[in-house]
């Protein structure tokens, strides 16, 4: 399956090659998610295994040949110390974000590639490999469209109006601080239908699919983690900001993320 191009913009035309790229890296993940495969300890103690490591080598390995003037920050480079110069537009790739997910082997794990302009997401791509026979997965490109594909094939996406019921709010399914959510719902006075957890960047797919309304999260990310989720959910008519409502941003000191609010159309 591929990603239509549906306009001229120079990023859409990006969109279809980096759908493939994706689907590489997916490949080798799943490879190796077959096996009995070994888990380490990174300097951050956060677990990393081989499948990071196989899928950040064919993804940035695409990318040179696909861009190779744009500079790229990926998450298993960086914590090894590799940490290019970049400028107003670079890749941002988690090539196997939601590691959890992938050690306890329940499907719930993506390959992140978002491409950054001027501090904003502008394209991006979610795979979750695990997902279906096919996997999912979520394409958008911003100021354009946005699309998921699955086992049912290729479709477009946009966030929802908020349901007379209330909100269907997804929180992480490794770092769910429950108390803190409860504060953050009654702080802001948010009628909660349903309240579901997910793994890795699924949940910011999830608001821009029109299956949630909205993804609190009030714990650390990095950038690449969410960059782009970030890009689809735009493409898809959604925001991600800060608690104090400014839209979030790239290339910070630190490539840390703070606290922040994914939303879709029932927020507004």
């Amino acid at each position: 399956m591929s990603c239509p191009m549906t306009d001229a913009n120079p990023n859409q035309q990006l969109l279809e090659p980096l759908c493939a790229i994706a689907r590489r890296a997916g490949a080798a993940i799943m490879a190796i998610y077959a096996t009995d495969f070994a888990v380490r300890d990174k300097n951050d103690a956060s677990p990393v295994t081989e499948a990071d490591e196989k899928a950040e080598a064919v993804i940035l390995a695409e990318l040179a040949r696909l861009t190779p003037e744009i500079p790229v920050i990926s998450e298993e480079a960086a914590a090894a110390g590799r940490l290019p110069q970049v400028g107003q537009r670079f890749w941002l790739v988690d090539p196997l974000d939601g590691t959890k997910e992938f050690i306890s082997r329940n499907g719930e794990f993506t390959v992140n590639i978002a491409l950054i302009e001027n501090g904003a997401p502008a394209l991006g791509v979610v795979l979750a490999p695990a997902l279906g026979k096919q996997g999912r997965l979520f394409a958008g490109q911003v100021g354009g469209a946005a699309f998921v594909e699955d086992d049912d094939g290729r479709r477009s996406i946009r966030c929802r109006a908020a349901p007379v019921e209330g909100m269907t709010v997804v929180a992480s399914r490794s770092h769910n601080d429950a108390a803190a959510l409860d504060a953050f719902f009654a702080e802001r006075r948010i009628e909660v239908a349903s309240l579901a957890s997910a793994g890795s960047s699924l949940k910011l797919c999830l608001v821009a699919a029109g299956e949630a309304d909205l993804y609190p999260r009030l714990g650390r990310t990095m950038e690449w983690d969410i960059a782009a989720g970030h890009a689809v959910l735009a493409a898809a008519g959604g925001r991600v900001t800060t608690l104090a409502g400014d839209e979030l941003r790239y290339a910070k000191p630190g490539l840390d993320n703070p606290h922040f609010v994914a939303s879709g159309l029932a927020a507004r």
